[in-house]
């Protein structure tokens, strides 16, 4: 045990099990996040809708605890600086989200998830509905920019891979509030409806098993440990006998006859 291989093979059990230990407790933090979020949700979806500036004031961002906040804006759509999610899909099927910024009467403006439309999988930009003409009244929640960067919010040929406000803020000639609102009900409606964001996914996930997978790696790493130890020395104390002879013993024997 205290040769330079058993202690080399005990630190590196160490370490990974330490490791899977420590992967087991994030796992398990992933899940305390994902049940704080579901609490919130369901926070703010049992309450009323609020105006968009009361619950997103000039100059604050959505954070994890304004996200989900069903609100409500009055504007006008700009059908101009409209723009599509490219390479999303629905049940496996192919599509686009439209993103249409909503000209507030402060003359600021919100990105506006007004649902997605199916299409071929293609790069070119394809046609979509469009919105109701003049003033219009929408309903939704709010959501955080997406934490892509780059190219993947900055518009490329009337097309996105990701929304978020940072990045749409050089392609519009007017201030844009924090993140964006995924579109619920607008009022008047449109004659070509759209398919509305579905509600966000309230389970658990996977978390509490991935946990437990972890656990039980870091134990299977230092019960080997034993285990192998235990049979080396096994071995030790009784060689392999191979044809009746013990295994440090040459396994063939010459004799010799008289001539």
């Amino acid at each position: 045990m205290l040769s330079a291989r058993w202690v080399g093979f005990a630190i590196f059990v160490i370490l990974l099990a330490a490791i899977c230990t420590r992967l087991g407790f994030w796992q398990m933090h992933k899940l305390e996040l994902r049940l704080d979020r579901n609490d919130i949700i369901t926070a703010h979806f049992g309450a009323d809708p609020v105006d968009l500036s009361a619950a997103l004031p000039a100059g604050a961002e959505v954070d994890r605890s304004t996200e989900w906040t069903r609100v409500r804006a009055v504007g006008t759509y700009d059908l101009e600086h409209q723009v599509t999610v490219k390479f999303t899909t629905r049940d496996g099927a192919p599509g686009v989200d439209v993103i249409t910024p909503l000209v507030l009467e402060s003359g600021d403006a919100v990105l506006v998830d007004r649902g997605w439309t199916a299409t071929p999988n293609t790069v070119e930009r394809p046609e979509v509905p469009e919105p109701p003409a003049g003033k219009v009244t929408v309903e939704g929640w709010l959501r955080q920019n997406n934490g892509a960067g780059g190219a993947a919010v900055r518009p490329d040929g009337g097309q996105v891979r990701a929304v978020s406000s940072d990045g749409m803020a050089d392609f519009v000639p007017y201030e844009l509030t924090n993140g964006y609102v995924n579109l619920q009900e607008q009022t008047p409606a449109a004659s070509d409806a759209l398919a509305v964001e579905p509600m966000p996914e309230l389970g658990q996930g996977p978390h509490f098993f991935y946990a437990l997978q972890w656990w039980f790696f870091a134990l299977l790493a230092v019960v080997g440990y034993f285990w192998f130890a235990r049979a080396e020395a096994k071995e030790r104390r009784n060689p392999t006998r191979i044809d009746g002879f013990a295994g440090s013993e040459p396994a063939l024997r010459t004799t010799s006859r008289a001539g």
